[in-house]
């Protein structure tokens, strides 16, 4: 699939160029501060870098870019999955069809409905829908039937307000249908854009087929579907073909539909029940590569949104966040039912095992301590402010206008319904910051009222 990335390129790139010298690093970082985005040979030379000091300078602009692009928020969600039963064999996945030990399960409309309360209850108010493909099983009517029953579900004060989803590649009419239902981003990974690697590790069902994965999100966007999300799990092939062949497949999205990804993934395998190659890792990404990749991708693509998941540890997430990293799960788990039946992971029908398995409260009273604005903000999406009308007003810098006050309103709703009494302290501290910080007189008082109206028992307040 040449017209979506070239591989003969990536190669010719990797193979001829070398660690760049200082000077061409802090001329590639002069680049980056442009807030264009860089070509695929500087991304190339950063992905290059291994001195301790030209690295540090990578990641000091990350931060750089990411405060000025995103400010201080940080977006949560939780993935709720729907099915482990699957067709496909995909060799670094727990919920492979040979493996025979995983408790298999795919919910019901009415355990759908308590999953979504449970997650209610603990303040969530965006979700990201998942399923493996089990055929007519887990099929559209399925995926039709759970966003629906997920947007009806409303416990106390709570409600969903975004349902993105991460399914099977379909054609374009299902995609059409997925549109119409209401979801908001449609994210799949590519997993590797080696061929003979995903031939390799997707031995035989639907998911084996390398070129109708890679088309997705064509048809996706054919469908009307402008937000989408594309990923990478790092660890299958070398982190710089995949880094570049992934720049590559979001070039494509934006040259042909006008519209690149709205995210970025970037998943590590982990280990997972009976999936060989989390146990035998081909190409092992080491804590400094990737804190570097990610840092990379923020240079490289500076308006598009990276998602880091509970694969990851406290500590590293933590680090990410201030490199580039604009939206993370908090409070997650693998397995379906995992939410309601239990209050913990459940090893033997999960995907992959967690490495950050702290509450929601627990997540959003350290980032809030770290100073930033924990966002369950959806307000773009209902608002008609998705694909390139998002891209209009962020590439300007504009979208910080609502982007920013819209966390916070968030976040106060949090704080009012669901925080602990510790979390609540650390948010109003940091709210009060915020409201004392802002220069314009006119959002000030916007921002004041809004608050107010959340602490008499308003709700759902945006710009």
């Amino acid at each position: 699939m040449n017209n979506i990335f070239n591989k003969n390129k990536i190669i010719k790139i990797l193979k001829e160029i070398h660690e760049p010298e200082s000077k061409q690093v802090e001329s590639i970082i002069s680049k980056a501060n442009e807030l264009k985005g860089l070509s695929l040979t500087d991304t190339a030379y950063l992905l290059k870098v291994d001195d301790e000091d030209d690295l540090q300078k990578i990641l000091n602009e990350a931060k750089i870019i990411k405060q000025r692009i995103y400010g201080n928020r940080l977006v949560l969600f939780a993935p709720l999955y729907l099915s482990n039963e699957c067709i496909n064999n995909c060799l670094y996945c727990a919920f492979r069809r040979d493996n025979k030990e995983l408790l298999r399960k795919t919910l019901a409309e009415e355990e759908i409905e308590q999953e979504v309360k449970t997650l209610e209850e603990q303040g969530h108010k965006r979700l990201l829908l998942v399923t493996s493909d089990c055929g007519r099983k887990t099929d559209i009517n399925f995926l039709e039937m759970a966003v629906r029953k997920v947007y009806e579900t409303k416990v106390g004060k709570g409600e969903i307000r975004r349902v993105n989803v991460n399914a099977p590649e379909m054609d374009v009419d299902n995609f059409k249908r997925l549109k119409a239902v209401g979801i908001g981003t449609y994210q799949l990974f590519q997993e590797t854009y080696h061929r003979k690697t995903f031939e390799w590790i997707h031995p035989n069902g639907k998911k084996s087929n390398y070129d109708w994965h890679i088309t997705a999100m064509n048809r996706a966007q054919k469908a009307g579907i402008d937000d989408v999300g594309i990923g990478v799990l790092f660890g299958l092939y070398d982190y710089k073909f995949e880094v570049l062949a992934l720049l590559q497949h979001a070039k494509h999205l934006e040259e042909q539909f006008g519209i690149g990804p709205h995210t970025i993934s970037v998943p590590r395998i982990e280990p997972a029940l009976n999936a060989p190659l989390s146990e035998n890792i081909p190409y092992s990404v080491s804590d400094k590569d990737f804190i570097k990749l990610v840092a990379i991708f923020r240079l490289a693509v500076p308006y598009t949104g990276i998602i880091l998941t509970t694969r990851e540890k406290p500590e590293l997430r933590n680090l990410l966040f201030e490199l580039g990293v604009s939206q993370i799960s908090a409070g997650s788990r693998t397995s379906p039912s995992a939410y309601h039946t239990k209050k913990q992971q459940i090893p033997e029908s999960a995907q992959f095992s967690l490495g950050d398995q702290r509450t929601l409260d627990e997540v959003i009273a350290e980032i809030s301590r770290r100073g930033y604005f924990p966002s369950f903000c959806t307000a773009c999406y209902r608002l008609g402010r998705t694909g390139q009308d998002f891209m209009s007003l962020a590439k300007p810098g504009l979208i910080q206008n609502f982007c920013t006050p819209n966390a916070v309103f968030t976040f106060k709703e949090y704080l009012e319904d669901y925080a602990s009494e510790e979390t609540r302290k650390i948010g109003e501290t940091v709210i009060e910051k915020y409201q004392n910080n802002i220069s314009n007189n006119g959002v000030y008082k916007k921002v004041k009222r809004n608050l107010e109206k959340l602490e008499k028992g308003e709700r759902d307040l945006y710009f």
